[in-house]
């Protein structure tokens, strides 16, 4: 998997569309992704350089980073490009295809379209926490996907207007797009 996962990150995540990630006893077809640039996106974690949080996105391709959110959510990314060079890809959204019985425990009162609708409630249906941060996930061929669709990136508040999210065009498991809020002032 790691020649496939390694190059430009904007070429890397519509191929990943339609693969299927196979993780904690849950299968998921991958139907959303958003591509991160490294050091020249703004919208990246690797933007100003390494740190031990991000240490993962530099490493070789084919690995996850996994990274904590808002205090409650687990994310995780494909790291892409060469060893060294910190591209990678968010894992947003997709379609439990085995599993759904462990799925259902782990997001229990979620319909099936709804189970991995969405980064956190992907890694929370196939078991991803912060232990799997620099695994290599299993990742096989899913059916081809007909069509594909690019648009803006979700909740980010730097280079969001990059068409950097790439999913399958109509497909019910894809999330729903929010930008960022405004950040509201102390004084407000």
């Amino acid at each position: 998997m790691g020649d496939w996962a390694e190059g430009d990150p904007l070429e890397v995540a519509p191929r990943l569309l339609g693969t299927v990630l196979t993780h904690g006893g849950v299968s998921v077809r991958l139907t959303e992704v958003e591509a991160y640039a490294g050091p020249a996106d703004p919208g990246s974690h690797a933007h100003r350089g390494r740190t031990e949080r991000n240490s993962v996105m530099f490493g070789p391709p084919g690995h996850l980073y996994v990274y904590f959110v808002y205090g409650m959510h687990h994310c995780a990314n494909l790291v892409t490009g060469p060893d060294g060079d910190p591209g990678a890809v968010l894992l947003r959204a997709g379609e439990v295809v085995a599993g759904h019985v462990v799925a259902r425990e782990r997001r229990p009162g979620s319909s099936d379209r709804d189970l991995a609708r969405g980064p956190a409630r992907l890694c929370r249906a196939l078991g991803i926490d912060l232990d799997d941060n620099g695994v290599r996930p299993a990742l096989a061929p899913g059916e081809p996907v007909v069509q594909i669709s690019s648009g803006p990136r979700v909740g980010l508040r730097h280079a969001a207007d990059r068409p950097w999210r790439f999913w399958i065009t109509g497909d019910p498991t894809v999330s729903t797009y929010r930008p960022a809020a405004p950040r509201r002032s102390a004084r407000s």
